[in-house]
């Protein structure tokens, strides 16, 4: 049995594995550090807040264990789906800022977390690309 050995991965597509991975780490197993960031002035923590990044926080896990594990095609794949899934939480972020639904800081910071994911996911997505034709 021949083993195929994957081609190494580009470094953006480890720099949005680590970001998933911290990230759904702390939504998952710290949501009040997180809800307190998005609402500081909340004396008592939601429990829907707590339910739903700990619901994101295993999804974005799981996403992040998926760049590191899948190779070629389904990498793609994951790739695709992430410029996709990043691309939505950019415009969700900027769109609650603008609506005033978080406090301007709070926006700017997430959409730009969100936005650097997006061109984190675009530029592995072209990268794995250029490695397909070779």
């Amino acid at each position: 049995m021949t083993t195929q050995r994957a081609s190494p991965r580009p470094a953006s597509v480890y720099a949005l594995a680590g970001i998933r991975l911290f990230n759904g780490a702390t939504g998952l197993l710290a949501p009040a550090l997180l809800i307190r960031r998005l609402d500081p002035g909340r004396e008592a923590l939601s429990p829907a807040a707590v339910y739903a990044f700990r619901l994101f926080g295993t999804r974005t896990l799981l996403l992040g264990l998926d760049l590191l594990t899948n190779h070629g095609d389904r990498l793609r794949e994951d790739l695709r789906e992430g410029v996709l899934i990043h691309g939505s939480d950019t415009a969700t972020a900027a769109t609650l800022g603008l609506n005033g639904r978080l406090p301007p800081r709070t926006a700017v910071l997430t959409t730009l977390i969100s936005a650097v994911n997006t061109v984190l996911a675009a530029t592995s997505l072209a990268n794995s690309a250029k490695g397909k034709r070779k």
